[in-house]
């Protein structure tokens, strides 16, 4: 083992035990937080905590400790129970350590100019499927750039499962799976026109709402129908940076979020941010659809800026400085984080030609998991 896993001292304080590594960090470990994490409160082969914590009263302590080959023994006060801890692990898991440590975001921003190099978030359907390797790529782009495009997919309808399964399984919604997004007549969303789509994220009424988004082109031959793209962390950061107000009033005003689609019966409402960050301060999600907004039920003090702001965000997101334009050919499959990046289209001629895609939703959880498999994250 390297230093930083060999003792250098071992102390037993008030309510924990203190470590001195051979590379002079010092750890704290609190007793209940060790009796915790004892190896035998983890099943073998489910890997849950099987530890009842309710088992041992609040004053629990080391009656007996020492440093014995790479491993700190515990006799505790309670319970006659012994735990033996790897060192490595301890250090591993030192929460002094990973408190101290400068939170780094994973997300790449981008804006128009990613256009130019487009071939960055391109990847082929065949090498995805056959390959764990691209697999990993194409979830490290989805992660960090929120936007990726699958090419030479097949256009069969349905398709779009296979490779989505290469991930997890899907997300069901109200509209199906896959949903069409074709021209129809009394469509229950604009979606289902051919009208111009303003930038937008998808089902901002939900309380969880759909972590990712893939749009399956099947035939493109209307004119018109140009697809759009933003990252909407990029604009958060650019209000971050340079709007601090604007930002404030979008991280911290609740407004309200609906759904009244006229083939169900129910009617979903949701207040939430339109913009919402992590304990890191990083960016959680953007919340964003003129289409699904509510009417506006914010303290009449702050409804003036509130709309200020909304209409601020909104015209950002309709920039040419961070949006990008580009077509969808059959066989590509649009790939998004819907709760970053929003998406738009612009008006199509119905009569032109077919535009037919089909869309599909998985959770953000299942593409940080499956990222997280492939990185051989320790827990």
């Amino acid at each position: 083992m390297i230093s930083k896993y060999y003792v250098k001292k071992l102390e037993k304080k008030k309510d924990h035990l203190s470590i001195l590594w051979k590379d002079n960090f010092e750890s704290k470990f609190h007793f209940m937080w060790l009796r915790d994490n004892c190896p035998t409160a983890i099943h073998p082969t489910a890997n849950m905590r099987v530890f009842n914590i309710l088992t041992v009263s609040k004053n629990i302590f080391p009656k007996k400790y020492k440093i014995e080959k790479n491993k700190l023994n515990i006799d505790w006060s309670e319970g006659n129970h012994t735990s033996k801890f790897n060192l490595k692990w301890l250090r591993d898991h030192c929460y002094t350590e990973i408190n101290k440590r400068k939170y780094k975001s994973p997300y790449v921003f981008w804006d128009h100019k990613l256009k130019k190099n487009l071939k960055k978030i391109i990847i082929d359907h065949n090498s995805v499927i056959i390959n764990d390797k691209h697999l990993s790529k194409w979830l490290n782009l989805l992660h960090t750039y929120g936007f990726a495009l699958i090419k030479n997919a097949p256009t069969r309808k349905k398709s779009a499962f296979k490779i989505l399964n290469r991930i997890s399984h899907h997300r069901e919604t109200f509209f199906g799976t896959p949903f069409e997004v074709i021209n129809i007549s009394k469509p229950n969303n604009t979606a289902y026109t051919a009208d111009a789509l303003r930038n937008h994220t998808d089902l901002p009424y939900f309380e969880y709402a759909p972590g990712y988004q893939f749009l399956h082109c099947l035939v493109n031959e209307a004119n018109g129908g140009l697809s759009s793209v933003v990252d909407g962390f990029a604009v958060a950061n650019y209000l971050k940076k340079n709007e601090k107000d604007i930002f404030n009033i979008l991280t911290k005003t609740h407004v309200k979020f609906k759904d009244t689609d006229y083939t169900q019966k129910a009617v979903r409402i949701l207040h939430s941010p339109i913009i919402t960050i992590t304990k890191d301060n990083d960016f959680n999600d953007i919340r964003f659809s003129m289409a699904a907004m509510g009417a506006v039920d914010v303290d009449p003090k702050k409804m003036k800026k509130f709309y200020d702001a909304y209409q601020y965000f909104a015209s950002l997101l309709q920039n040419k400085k961070f949006k990008i334009d580009f077509r969808l050919e059959a066989g590509d499959i649009f790939c998004f984080n819907n709760r970053r990046v929003l998406h738009g289209r612009t008006e199509f001629d119905p009569n032109s030609g077919n535009r037919h895609l089909q869309g599909y939703y998985i959770e953000r959880d299942e593409i940080i998991g499956r990222l997280n498999y492939f990185n051989n994250i320790k827990v």
